[in-house]
């Protein structure tokens, strides 16, 4: 009986613990836990605490007055730097200017194509002012523009490689060589335009820019004359461009002459002095300059 009644009992100890262990499991999360499992915590707070350390980091660099005033001392440099620039850049390209030569619309190039092909019954030639300051080319046929002259210089480079293409000497270098050589010659007669103006001392509202657009306006007969050789021959070659050389040398004479001539010699009246003929020759010089220039940038393209 003793020897039962013992080993019951070692029975029951040992099941107690077993007893206990079901016990704390089945009181769930109410029950005291001896060590706190951070495992999910850690998990959970991973992605907002990246954001946190760099939204910290951002506003200790912003309270920084160092970096405040290293980035205000940067905006006032690169506003300066800008100012610099468009300072310089409209000094050496008068950017606001350019933009009253390029106000034109499609009945301006129309009028102004038929009186640099037709100039002979066109009467009044002054540009018009409004409040001293010349119209828009927009507004006035007698104004000038930069539009025609850098459409006619494009074209007049593509007929030209037209042109050599239907002769078989179309070559990529031969074309370049003949846009290089227009544009020298372009450059070339504004600058001797304007060393003459220096040397006659003439007092005009001609600027550089105005020289560039009355000069490039004889690439429009340089256009319609390769044009008509293209399509007749060396005959219709000469016969376009004798027409349109006498076209451009009388509008020449008509517009450079109330720029350069004085305001009795614009209103028709006898011009005397030794000044007011060395304008005059001047006048003549620049016009029939243009011809010149034609045959010599489009004979070569005939054959």
């Amino acid at each position: 009986m003793d020897y039962t009644a013992a080993q019951s009992g070692f029975r029951q100890r040992k099941l107690q613990p077993k007893m206990r262990l079901r016990n704390s499991s089945a009181d769930g999360p109410d029950a005291s836990q001896l060590f706190e499992d951070t495992s999910g915590a850690e998990h959970n707070s991973g992605p907002t605490a990246a954001p946190q350390a760099g939204n910290f980091a951002g506003q200790a660099l912003l309270s920084d007055p160092m970096s405040n005033l290293a980035m205000a001392y940067g905006s006032s440099l690169a506003s300066q730097g800008r100012e610099m620039v468009d300072k310089n850049l409209d000094r050496f390209i008068p950017i606001s200017k350019l933009k009253y030569y390029f106000a034109v619309d499609t009945v301006y190039v129309g009028k102004k194509l038929g009186l640099l092909v037709f100039p002979y019954m066109h009467e009044n030639w002054e540009v018009s002012y409004q409040q001293d300051t010349p119209v828009a080319p927009r507004f006035d046929v007698n104004a000038p523009d930069l539009y025609i002259p850098a459409m006619g210089f494009i074209t007049y480079i593509l007929v030209a490689g037209l042109a050599l293409g239907t002769q078989n000497r179309f070559t990529p270098e031969l074309l370049g060589v003949q846009a290089s050589s227009a544009f020298v010659w372009l450059v070339m007669e504004v600058l001797a335009v304007l060393l003459s103006l220096y040397l006659v001392t003439v007092n005009t509202d001609l600027t550089t820019i105005d020289l560039l657009a009355f000069s490039g306006y004889k690439y429009v007969g340089m256009i319609v004359g390769l044009v008509a050789g293209l399509l007749f021959g060396r005959p219709g070659y000469y016969l376009s461009l004798l027409w349109c050389c006498a076209a451009i040398f009388v509008f020449m004479i008509r517009t450079l002459r109330l720029k350069l001539l004085s305001e009795a010699a614009a209103e028709g009246r006898l011009v005397r002095g030794a000044r007011n003929q060395l304008r005059m020759y001047l006048t003549m010089s620049i016009a029939a300059a243009q011809p010149i220039f034609m045959y010599w940038l489009t004979y070569h393209l005939i054959r």
